[in-house]
C-alpha cells in the first residue's frame, strides 16, 4: 500500500486571515470546522499522512491527534500562497479552502502542480471567482440566474454585494433599485468591485456536487436559512444539510442544473458549491458557483454514510498518470 501524503490548507485557520481575503471574527469558526471535517475523513484512510495548516497561536489541536498527521505553520511573514507552495513541493496532493477574494484561491492554484491541487482547475477558479462573469457564462448557456429578472416588473428588492465576496459578507438588501444604484456607485468610489442583481423571491438552497470528469453527482441539497437585519445587511445563519422534502420534479431539476452548471464551466472538479433560489414559477435560479469546499461539507460524509474525501482523492489520482503524483520532492 502506498502511503499517499496530504497537504491540508484552510486559509482562516492556518491563521493567514488579515481583513483583506475575508472576515476573520465571522468566519473563523466556519473555516475551522471545514478543516475539521476535511481532516477527520483524511485521518480515517490508512495510506494518507496528512499535514494540516494551523496558525501559529493555534491551541485547537490535542494530543489525542493521530500519529499519522502532524500540523504545520507558515513562517513568520511568508504569504499564504509561498507558504502553500513551499508545502506543496513536499506532498503529493494538496487540499485548498479558501475565499476567491481578491483572486486568493486563483493565486494558491497557480502554485500548486496541477497533478498534486484536488479541486477545480485555475480557469474554473478564475472564472466562479467574478459573480458577474458567471452570470453572464450561465446565462450564455441558458440557465436561469438572476439576471433572468432585471426588467421584471415583479421584482421589489434588489442586491449589492462584492463581485468576488465570500459568502454573505458585504451584502445588502434595497427597498428599491435606486438606492441599490447609490451602494454600488458608493463601493465604486471606495475603489470596491460590487455588483447590483435584482433580489430573486423563493427558497434559499444550495447544492452540493462531487464532480469528476465534468460528471456531476448531486449529493445534496440543503438549506440556507438567511437573515435580513434592519438596514438590508444581508447574513447566512445556518446551512442545513439535505435538509428539505423535494418532490420527483425538482430533483431532477436540480441534477440538470448541476450537469448544466459544470458543462457552462469546464474545469470544476471535485467539490463543488452551487448557491441558488427555488422560484415559484422558474425553478432553479442559480446565484454563484463555488469553486471549492464549502461549509456544507460538514457532516456530509456522516450524512451520506461515506467518505467523501476518499472519493475525490481517489477520483483525482485515477485521472492523473501514477508517477506524476508520486514524483513529489522525496
Amino acid at each position: 500500500m502506498t502511503t499517499r501524503r496530504v497537504f491540508l490548507f484552510e486559509y482562516l485557520s492556518a491563521g493567514m486571515g488579515d481583513g483583506r481575503h475575508g472576515a476573520p471574527a465571522e468566519l473563523r469558526a466556519e473555516g475551522l470546522a471545514m478543516r475539521d471535517a476535511m481532516q477527520a475523513d483524511l485521518t480515517a484512510l490508512q495510506d494518507v499522512k496528512l499535514s494540516v495548516a494551523v496558525g501559529r497561536s493555534d491551541s485547537s489541536f490535542g494530543a489525542d491527534s493521530p500519529a499519522s498527521t502532524r500540523h504545520v505553520c507558515a513562517l513568520v511573514g511568508e504569504s499564504a500562497p509561498d507558504f502553500v507552495a513551499r508545502q506543496a513541493d513536499s506532498h503529493d496532493l494538496v487540499w485548498v479552502v479558501a475565499p476567491e477574494t481578491g483572486g486568493l484561491l486563483a493565486a494558491l492554484n497557480e502554485v500548486v502542480p496541477p497533478q498534486r491541487w484536488l479541486g477545480c482547475t485555475g480557469d474554473a477558479i478564475r472564472l466562479a471567482s467574478s459573480k458577474r462573469a458567471t452570470l453572464a457564462r450561465l446565462q450564455q448557456h441558458s440557465i436561469a440566474t438572476p439576471l433572468d429578472f432585471m426588467t421584471d416588473a415583479a421584482v421589489r428588492h434588489w442586491v449589492v454585494k462584492p463581485d468576488d465576496g465570500a459568502g454573505s459578507l458585504d451584502t445588502r438588501r434595497h427597498g428599491d433599485h435606486a438606492a441599490a444604484l447609490i451602494d454600488l456607485q458608493r463601493r465604486g468610489q471606495r475603489g470596491e468591485t460590487a455588483t447590483l442583481e435584482p433580489w430573486v423571491n423563493g427558497d434559499a438552497l444550495s447544492l452540493s456536487l462531487q464532480v469528476h470528469d465534468n460528471n456531476a453527482e448531486l449529493l445534496a441539497v440543503n438549506r440556507q436559512r438567511l437573515a435580513i437585519d434592519g438596514e438590508g445587511a444581508v447574513s447566512l445563519i445556518e446551512v442545513d444539510i439535505a435538509a428539505g422534502d423535494f418532490d420527483a420534479a425538482q430533483r431532477h431539476a436540480f441534477e440538470q442544473t448541476a450537469r448544466d452548471v459544470c458543462a457552462a464551466i469546464p474545469g470544476l472538479a471535485g467539490w463543488v458549491g452551487i448557491d441558488l433560489v427555488w422560484h415559484a414559477q422558474r425553478g432553479p435560479v442559480v446565484v454563484e458557483v463555488n469553486p471549492r469546499v464549502t461549509s456544507a461539507y460538514v457532516g456530509m460524509s456522516a450524512t451520506l454514510g461515506r467518505n467523501l474525501a476518499a472519493e475525490i482523492l481517489s477520483a483525482h489520482e485515477a485521472a492523473q498518470p501514477r508517477a506524476a503524483i508520486t514524483d513529489a520532492a522525496l
